[in-house]
């Protein structure tokens, strides 16, 4: 009777953490998944912002450190992003896709600020597509960071949370990072509009 009541618990035990274990997987598979989302939008963004400078290159001839700016900041956040889509449950690549899109932000904002100045420029009907297009764009990343934001908070509290912790950490379940903006003139949303 002893040995099938010690059966009984040890089966019980091994259903336990095995339902914690796959729970944590389920939970790790759903920010991946939300991280996706945000790579397919920030792919759409970096794919628009070539075109972006080259149009503006036709009327901001004596801006030339702006644009090559703004090229680098796209292309580190590009490297940074496929690190990020490779890897989403590594905080460093995160952290990493955070700091390089503040920086593209940065540039970009400092990109629109001295279209401004050129009047013609505003008025290129390419130009207020593609804004539109940027514009857009913003909303659907905004969006998505919030969707996976959601998901790794989600993941984190069922990680930390006793008994789960005992089992999280033995198999490798590591913290996930936010997908946060690094520097305030990143925070703002990129002001794209042609008024």
């Amino acid at each position: 009777m002893g040995t099938i009541i010690t059966l009984v618990i040890i089966v019980a035990l091994i259903l336990f953490v095995v339902g914690i274990y796959n729970k944590l997987v389920s939970l790790r598979n759903r920010f991946k998944n939300a991280y996706a989302q945000i790579d397919v939008q920030l792919n759409r963004r970096y794919d628009l912002i070539p075109n972006l400078v080259e149009t503006a290159k036709g009327y901001m001839k004596h801006e030339r450190e702006t644009l090559e700016a703004v090229i680098n900041a796209r292309n580190m956040a590009v490297s940074a992003n496929q690190a990020a889509a490779d890897h989403p449950e590594d905080p460093n690549a995160i952290k990493n896709i955070n700091q390089a899109e503040g920086q593209l932000t940065g540039a970009l904002g400092r990109l629109f600020a001295l279209s401004e100045n050129y009047p013609d420029l505003k008025a290129n009907q390419n130009m207020a597509q593609l804004m539109e297009e940027l514009s857009t764009t913003e909303n659907k990343i905004a969006f998505a960071r919030q969707a996976y934001n959601d998901a790794v908070m989600q993941y984190n509290t069922y990680r930390e949370q006793v008994p789960n912790n005992f089992i999280a950490n033995p198999f490798g379940f590591q913290e996930a990072e936010l997908f946060e903006v690094e520097n305030e003139e990143a925070r703002e949303a990129v002001k794209v509009s042609f008024d």
